[in-house]
């Protein structure tokens, strides 16, 4: 079975990281131009780093949640994708192998001037001063507001590719990953994992949890799918 999952700052709130858009979320305080965007950056670089800097050091002190281990634990009878748009490691920690960041990672930091010079730096901070080779300040890698999602079409591309679309964490209101549901191919089962669903995609059915509830709760009814169903669908859409 061919699995995608899209995931959202949701399925990390169990394991403490703070999500985007609670009230007393990680934008408490600050705007979000002046610590997620070029412009920010421009202006006051000494803040987005102390912003980005308090977010790696709460990532060291937090582990995958049963969301994540139940996605990685899919593996060993399924292929399975997972397209994120969070930047923290807690899937990889989980030991999903296979796992697109559309925004970047948050435990990497790359060049100001040189976008494709990028070193993993784990959960240390970056300062002002810190150098790539070229001299060029380092900045983290993580995709600010305004600037190009270069991992978009292949996340397009995993969703085609999918038997199985689950959406968990993730209000799907910011595009353009709030349009790769639109990927999904005629006759894939589609599965929404949210405990307090808003807007669904056409064609997904609700579980009503949380994420840490939800995911785990999949895994029965994953396996129940047989495989040669797919294959007599792919045949039938090829003819």
């Amino acid at each position: 079975m061919k699995i995608v999952i899209l995931s959202g700052a949701g399925i990390s709130a169990p394991s403490g990281v703070a999500t985007f858009r609670d009230a007393n979320g990680l934008w408490s305080g600050h705007r979000v131009e002046e610590v997620a965007s070029p412009e920010g950056w421009r202006a006051n670089p000494a803040l987005v780093l102390d912003f980005y800097n308090a977010r790696r050091n709460q990532l060291n002190e937090v582990k995958p949640n049963a969301a994540h281990l139940a996605i990685a634990e899919w593996q060993t009878r399924h292929e399975v994708r997972v397209v994120t748009q969070n930047v923290d490691d807690l899937h990889e920690r989980a030991g999903s192998l296979l796992v697109r960041h559309l925004h970047g990672r948050l435990t990497e930091a790359r060049s100001t001037r040189y976008p494709d010079y990028i070193i993993n730096i784990g959960y240390k901070p970056i300062q002002l001063g810190d150098k790539c080779p070229q001299g060029s300040q380092l900045r983290p890698n993580i995709v600010w507001f305004g600037e190009e999602v270069p991992e978009i079409i292949p996340a397009a591309q995993d969703v085609e590719w999918a038997d199985v679309v689950i959406v968990v964490g993730t209000s799907l209101q910011v595009y353009p990953a709030a349009g790769l549901t639109e990927y999904a191919r005629s006759g894939a089962h589609c599965v929404l994992v949210d405990l307090n669903p808003g807007k669904v995609p056409p064609g997904f059915k609700v579980v009503t949890a949380s994420a840490d509830q939800g995911i785990p709760s999949l895994t029965t009814w994953l396996d129940t799918l047989h495989p040669s169903i797919w294959k007599l669908s792919d045949k039938l859409r090829r003819d």
